[in-house]
């Protein structure tokens, strides 16, 4: 690898404290967490720290890859690298999305009930799609199906239906 092409650690936040790691720690932390996620039954706690880091990372690496030579075969392996790792980053994300979609009621529910010093399951932004994928469900439930019935029945709240799992 050519000098500049080299990564440098990044300085994650690792549960309050403040970690330096490698490109290759980092995007170790990234698969973890992707494959944790990926197996695990229920949304896991959110990971924006690593998230942050790899984009990060992914964007000094798109610097560096500018200062380069165009020809040059590291400038392909590099950029098949970045590639991969895009894909993992999106992959874990993705993955989080869908069990958000999918336990929506569930994981707004539980965030609504954390106590106070537990950290939240949920970064901001994926608190801000629940909320909103919830608003958007219920209104289409509404024009879909409950304005089609009796009155009575025509209230619907998803955070309060008792469905057992």
């Amino acid at each position: 690898m050519t000098e500049e092409l080299e990564l440098t650690g990044q300085a994650c936040d690792g549960g309050g404290k403040e970690v330096v790691l490698t490109p290759a720690e980092l995007i170790g932390r990234l698969e973890q967490a992707r494959m944790n996620e990926k197996f695990a039954p229920e949304l896991l706690e959110s990971k924006p720290e690593i998230v942050e880091c790899v984009m990060e990372q992914l964007d000094h690496m798109e610097e560096n890859l500018k200062r380069v030579k165009k020809e040059d075969l590291k400038v392909s392996i590099h950029r098949m690298e970045m590639e991969r790792i895009r894909y993992v980053l999106s992959s874990y994300l993705r993955c989080r999305l869908v069990k958000i979609e999918k336990f929506f009621p569930r994981v707004l529910e539980k965030e609504r009930t954390r106590p106070e010093g537990e950290p939240s399951r949920l970064s901001p932004e994926e608190f801000a799609f629940a909320k909103e994928y919830m608003i958007h469900t219920e209104a289409y439930l509404r024009n879909v199906a409950l304005k089609h019935m009796p009155p009575n029945p025509q209230k619907v709240d998803l955070l309060r239906t008792d469905i057992e799992e």
